[in-house]
């Protein structure tokens, strides 16, 4: 990909098989799923056939073997549609089973990616929790070893994917008494367990993505889904929030581009005293604003997708410029998502705030993404962090 985002004539096949999915299958449905708060009953094994499932994965385990700028390519094009829809798909893809597989056996990974790409299963990630949003650290689910078992006990609450997930990674302290270094991962098929609850979350965006507040008590994982190594989840937890900071961006982008343009279509359309309100300067203003901070965001968002598929270890975390790329890129483009979306809106008038139109859903999507994957307060921490370490390089 060059720096102009000229894509490859794949990356095009991707973008445009995508998008006309999104338009023709999608779209028609996304009025009525959108009031009743529902996703879409086929929605993962439609992406299945159009092979958007397992984008970053191996062939040998149904996926399409590219990287990450493919995989936020697609979330972009399909946020042109549903940003909540989209970062549905992000949660299971790159959240749950890219992180998965990342740091699974290879055993492990034959027996669950093919059924990630499938959409067979539908997947979920387990981090925040009712009392440690941002400061994720500070986790109290526990997992008690008790002979070749685990028993889990806590909650984690804003779980994407929760309501409808076949599979789960989650985070619990194995070792209490060592704080960050006393937590580990473990993985789980929801169906194989007992002594765990979801609860469905109401939300004012992000509606047809379902959430929930994820409850265990007493339940038994045995010893083998522990995965990465025993109190080493800090490093399976940071090594996942660079690629999804990153390919999560798609997710706002599609919706910024939407904002942009149903509005400039809108104002063409729209005569006011006589005109069209797109002549008027206080209208192309917002338009032109629009315009320049999605193409900003898209540069932020595009070039550290490309500089994460050129490493060798795409890990990230603390102390790398990856980390620093990746939260700059999502603290960008989710603030700049609300601001285009409020403008849209203001654009729209009366019309905006009306269900039916499409513009409206587009904005109240937005809000998340200065909220999830870590705050843009937190995001701001990160980027201070990585300019001030002493053997950050001006390579800006």
């Amino acid at each position: 990909m060059a720096l102009d985002f000229t894509f490859t004539d794949e990356q095009r096949m991707l973008e445009d098989s995508v998008l006309k999915w999104a338009n023709t299958w999608l779209e028609p449905q996304m009025e009525h799923m959108y009031e009743i708060d529902e996703m879409p009953k086929d929605l993962f094994k439609q992406m299945g056939e159009l092979g958007i499932n397992g984008i970053a994965f191996d062939e040998k385990y149904g996926g399409a073997g590219l990287g990450y700028v493919e995989t936020l390519l697609a979330y972009e094009t399909i946020a042109r549609v549903s940003n909540a829809l989209s970062m549905t798909v992000g949660a299971s893809q790159t959240l749950c089973f890219d992180n998965f597989r990342r740091n699974a056996t290879e055993a492990q990974r034959a027996y669950v990616l093919p059924k990630a790409c499938t959409g067979e299963w539908i997947g979920c990630l387990g981090i925040t929790e009712p009392n440690a949003g941002s400061d994720a650290m500070s986790m109290a689910t526990k997992a008690e070893k008790k002979g070749d078992k685990y028993i889990i006990n806590g909650s984690k609450i804003f779980i994407t994917n929760g309501p409808v997930a076949q599979f789960m990674v989650f985070y619990a302290k194995t070792d209490p008494a060592a704080g960050p270094k006393g937590i580990s991962t473990f993985f789980f098929e929801v169906d194989k367990v007992k002594g765990v609850k979801f609860e469905k979350i109401k939300k004012w965006g992000m509606r047809t993505s379902p959430t929930a507040l994820v409850t265990f008590e007493d339940m038994e994982v045995p010893e083998e889904n522990l995965i990465g190594g025993l109190n080493k989840g800090v490093a399976v937890l940071t090594s996942g929030l660079c690629t999804e900071r990153i390919t999560l961006s798609g997710c706002t982008l599609g919706g910024q581009r939407s904002c942009l343009e149903l509005s400039l279509k809108y104002a063409k359309e729209r005569v006011q005293f006589g005109k069209p309100i797109a002549s008027f300067q206080t209208i192309q203003e917002k338009l032109a604003n629009m315009y320049c901070g999605y193409k900003a965001g898209k540069f932020l968002a595009y070039s550290a997708a490309a500089y994460c598929d050129s490493l060798t270890n795409k890990s990230g975390g603390k102390g790398t410029d990856l980390d620093r790329m990746a939260a700059a890129s999502l603290l960008f483009n989710g603030e700049m998502g609300t601001k285009i979306g409020l403008d849209a809106i203001q654009i729209f008038g009366g019309y905006g705030y009306c269900t039916e139109y499409a513009i409206s859903r587009h904005f109240l999507d937005q809000k998340l993404w200065e909220i999830g994957a870590g705050t843009s307060e937190i995001r701001r921490m990160i980027i201070a962090r990585e300019l001030m370490r002493d053997d950050f390089k001006s390579g800006l």
